[in-house]
């Protein structure tokens, strides 16, 4: 059987803790954020973690980052 290939996109985006939880940055912080309220722009630079099902959405894209 062939080896399943880990999604370069996802790899970028996206980061698996030990105990399986998945991890990403929100977006909308890169540019054109001056006329953002400053707690909008603060709430940004915060990271998310998903819910059970784009977890495994997640785990399929990535099968060995566990």
């Amino acid at each position: 059987m062939a080896k399943m290939k880990t999604h370069k996109g996802a790899k970028g985006r996206v980061k698996i803790t030990a105990t399986g939880k998945v991890i990403a940055k929100k977006p909308g912080k890169r540019h054109l954020n001056w006329h953002k309220s400053g707690s909008a722009r603060r709430s940004k630079g915060r990271s998310f973690t998903f819910s059970k099902g784009e977890e495994r959405r997640v785990h399929e894209l990535m099968p060995y980052d566990v």
